[in-house]
Formats: C-alpha cells, structure tokens, sequence
C-alpha cells in the first residue's frame, strides 16, 4: 500500500458518494437548526435560549421538538470547552478523509463516512459561529430520566454513523490474504 492513496480522489463515483452524503446530510442539519431556532427560540437579554411553549408534537409521547443549547459535547460532558471540540472536530475530518482514501471500491462504507463528516462539519459550525450547539429533536419525552438529552441531525448522523460502521467492520469481509498480496504488488 502507498503512503497516501489517492485512487478516491480521483474516482468521480467514490467522491460522489462521499462528498454527496456529507453535504446532504450537513445541508439537512443547518436547516433544520436554522428552521426551528428561527420559528421556536426565545431569546432572552442574558444570551439564554428557551423553547417557545408549547413544544411541537412529532410523534405524540415519543418525540417532539425542544430547542436548547449545549455548550460542551455528547450528553453535555465539557461544557465550555468549545475550542477543544473544535480541535478534536478538525482532527476527526482529516482521520475520516484519510479513510476515505483507505476506502478502495467500498461504497457503503465511503457514504457512512460521509454521514460522519456531516455530523462533525455540523457541529462544529455551530461551535465556532454561535459558541455553541443547537439541539431541537427529543426522543422519549414523556419518560422522565429514561432519555432526558436532547440532540440535533448532525448527532443523529454521528451515532447513526458510528453504529453502520461497526456493524459493517463485522460483516465486511476482508480481503485473503493472496488478494491483499497482488494488490500491494499491484500498487508497487
């Protein structure tokens, strides 16, 4: 294998399916942030943002839509760190396109990649141009303490992603090793 692969890069239906997915998925978390802060905030004099009552209905008991801010990461852990996520946000795209360039002909996994570049892209505009992370979607509400965080679609891609990717690296199989051997020959 190279030092650097850059097949990828050079493959209009790998980056289609990369660069399609993460801006799809980027596209559809800005405005659904901008959307529902733009019709359901409140805000007050002190910089605080509310939820405008009453809290729109998706699936009655099970979601609805509650603007908030989170000013640190997953489950609020950090709060005020946001140049540190910003750091770890930077780190995260250059790991996700150094494997999509690792990707070769995996097409399924070049678009859960995607999903999870739109997540990080997602989250971390907002961090560097509000401060913090505009949440709205809350699963569970009518439960008390059995899902009480409240979270947006670039963390739906990010877990979503997360999950596709595990559950792809057990079933994906690898490579035997006489491939993998003529392949590296045939990179040489």
């Amino acid at each position: 294998m190279r030092w650097l692969e850059t097949e990828n890069f050079r493959s209009p239906a790998a980056l289609a399916r990369f660069v399609l997915t993460t801006l799809i998925g980027l596209g559809l978390d800005l405005w659904t942030k901008d959307w529902a802060f733009r019709t359901m905030a409140v805000y007050a004099p002190n910089g605080a943002v509310t939820s405008r009552p009453p809290d729109p209905q998706i699936v009655p008991g099970l979601l609805h839509l509650h603007v908030t801010t989170n000013r640190g990461a997953v489950f609020g852990i950090g709060q005020g760190q946001i140049w540190l996520f910003v750091g770890v946000s930077i780190a995260a795209i250059v790991f996700l396109t150094y494997l999509f360039a690792l990707s070769r002909r995996q097409r399924l996994y070049q678009v859960i990649l995607g999903m999870l570049l739109a997540g990080v892209l997602g989250n971390m505009y907002d961090r560097t141009m509000f401060g913090y992370v505009r949440d709205m979607i809350h699963a569970l509400p009518q439960w008390p303490n059995l899902f009480p965080w409240i979270f947006n679609v670039a963390d739906v891609l990010l877990c979503v992603g997360v999950g596709l990717m595990i559950l792809y690296s057990l079933v994906q199989r690898n490579p035997e090793p006489d491939e993998a051997a003529k392949e590296e020959a045939a990179d040489a």
